[in-house]
């Protein structure tokens, strides 16, 4: 590949910024959108292919479909951003944009269904998220290389607004574009996936220091062997087994769980030995690196289940009791949890500016209690709420969540070396993704519990009271709650699902009362709430354990960097004075 010349920031000029900040903002808003627009249109997915994901031999499609772009890119993310330290971050970014392209194209033409449909988008879906964590990794360390440290806070700020946006925007466009045709939740990405890699590939320069190394292969391969086992043992934890009503005890899952740990610990001990190591465990020494790695850890295993939760909360009982039909909760749901991304839309980008002017300790640590606090004013909060109580306490989640992320990235950022931006950046991901599926895998079992606890009592003698026999109503009642949650998450009438051909033997009006609006809803509403207040219980606890981590940081609201590279950030917005030297880009 051909060289091109060497570039400073003062000849990128004063525009060359907010060109990054543009360009990576749109790669982390269609990445995240992807993340979550599945999420609603499951239903017509499932349908559209013709696969019923309820199914026991379905479920694993299920769970791939919700979990594997998380799991790919919490894998990936260290690698790809060690990459782009040796290599070049633009370049590294722009090769995401273009295979999170090519794979939105292959999922937006499926054209057959079955198994090998599920299986097609499956295989796609992991791709896609490989392109996604190229983009992960990377553009954080091109917003720190391109913005000096005063303008940090900003920039981070509204690259993370762009990535917490993205994942309930989708919910929105999700639920209005899949009942037309399921296809077009994929296919929408594609002219935003093309613009933005010309964008990218014509206008991004690698500005930051290059460090030329040899990869890390035992550490790549222990790191995504020992992660990739941990993660699949939380996600097949959800599901039951044998008469348990999950499977946490299944030698399947315990294998996964304890071996993926005992390879994870191998990692760490190659880490220390290997010259050029995949995770730089010296930058854990940084103390705002590492405690701030805390914070963004636990902040995560508290949010990460919510959205779930919520949706479940919303599809399940309250949207049917207020007058919609199953199959217009997934679009109603999405735009119900809006003042969520209100609240965190209005406190990101002022957080990140503000964190600038005063260090980011005092807003990171109190947007977590924040949180905190909403959690418990949700477990007070009857499962029939009122609706602008609800709005009101979304809105101020949203605004803890954004008080404390922008301060949190541009502090963890602004601590690392220039030449460590990168690895830094994927290690941030890594665990904020890593911790997201797990909170998924808490939230989930912990409702589970609750719900098995209770339900199935109030199952059987509401089904028996309105003429299912009492044989078919045990035996229903006995199901895993997990069918009852999945069919409730994606929509579906969880009565009609559950009795299938019983309902044809009963009177028609106990027939429709049963699956009407309220049935379920009412049935579900109490052990729902037990379950609520352990998970949301699990939230409250975690998030003040990240408040702490985030008072023990070291507030850099100077860079990191030396006075004369300051100098030359600064410098380079003005299109003069001394500049900091870059190393030379490969065409790409």
């Amino acid at each position: 590949m051909a060289e091109r010349r060497t570039y400073s920031i003062a000849e990128l000029g004063p525009r060359y910024k907010w060109i990054a900040l543009s360009n990576t903002t749109l790669g982390m808003l269609i990445a995240t959108i992807n993340s979550s627009i599945v999420l609603i249109a499951l239903p017509d997915i499932f349908k559209g292919i013709g696969i019923n994901p309820l199914e026991p031999s379905n479920t694993s499609y299920l769970l791939w479909m919700i979990m594997g772009f998380l799991v790919v890119t919490a894998v990936l993310v260290v690698a790809f951003g060690r990459l782009g330290d040796m290599y070049g971050r633009a370049r590294m970014y722009n090769l995401g944009f273009a295979v999170f392209t090519v794979s939105s194209i292959m999922l937006a033409i499926t054209w057959f269904g079955g198994d090998a449909a599920a299986l097609w988008l499956i295989g796609w879906r992991i791709v896609q998220g490989v392109g996604g964590a190229f983009l992960m990794a990377n553009s954080s360390a091109i917003l720190t290389d391109a913005f000096p440290a005063n303008q940090r806070g900003l920039a981070l700020g509204m690259n993370g607004v762009a990535a917490i946006a993205g994942s309930f925007l989708g919910l929105v466009v999700g639920g209005v574009l899949a009942p037309v045709n399921w296809n077009l939740i994929f296919l929408v990405s594609v002219p935003f996936g093309v613009i933005g890699t010309v964008w990218a590939y014509l206008k991004l320069h690698d500005t930051g220091v290059r460090q030329h190394a040899k990869m890390d292969w035992w550490g790549n391969i222990t790191f995504a062997v020992g992660l990739i086992a941990v993660l699949v043992g939380i996600t097949y934890g959800i599901q039951p087994y044998g008469t348990s009503q999950t499977g946490w005890g299944s030698p399947m899952v315990l294998s996964c769980l304890i071996g993926g740990v005992a390879v994870l610990i191998a990692f760490m001990v190659i880490e220390t030995k290997v010259p050029n190591p995949l995770f730089r465990l010296s930058l854990l020494r940084i103390r705002s690196f590492s405690w701030g790695n805390l914070a963004n850890l636990t902040a995560s295993l508290g949010r990460g289940g919510l959205q779930f939760v919520l949706i479940i909360w919303l599809q399940g009982i309250w949207l049917p009791q207020h007058g919609f039909t199953f199959e217009q909760t997934p679009l109603w749901a999405g735009i119900y949890m809006l003042p969520l991304t209100i609240g965190f839309l209005v406190a990101a980008p002022t957080s990140g500016i503000l964190s600038d002017r005063i260090g980011s300790r005092a807003l990171a640590s109190g947007g977590l209690v924040i949180t905190a606090a909403t959690f418990l004013l949700l477990t007070l909060l009857p499962v029939n709420f009122d609706y602008w109580a609800f709005a009101g306490i979304l809105l101020l989640n949203g605004i803890g969540m954004g008080m404390f992320s922008s301060p949190n990235r541009a502090e963890v950022m602004n601590s690392l070396p220039a030449d460590a931006r990168g690895s830094g950046a994927g290690m941030m991901t890594t665990f904020q993704n890593a911790a997201m599926v797990l909170s998924i895998g808490f939230f989930f079992s912990l409702i589970i519990a609750g719900l098995s606890d209770h339900l199935p009592i109030a199952m059987s003698q509401g089904l028996t009271q309105h003429g299912v026999p009492e044989a078919a109503a045990q035996q229903v009642a006995h199901l895993p709650a997990v069918a009852v949650l999945f069919a409730a998450f994606l929509g579906y009438n969880p009565i009609q699902q559950l009795l299938g051909g019983q309902l044809g033997s009963l009177p028609a009006d106990q027939a429709n009362f049963l699956t009407g609006r309220s049935f379920f809803p009412n049935l579900i509403s109490g052990p729902f709430q037990d379950g609520l207040a352990v998970a949301f219980g699990f939230a409250i606890v975690v998030c003040l354990i990240g408040a702490v981590a985030s008072l023990l940081t070291k507030d850099t609201k100077k860079s990191s960097e030396s006075v004369g590279e300051e100098l030359a950030a600064v410098a380079g917005e003005s299109g003069g004075g001394p500049s900091e030297l870059v190393s030379p880009r490969s065409d790409r």
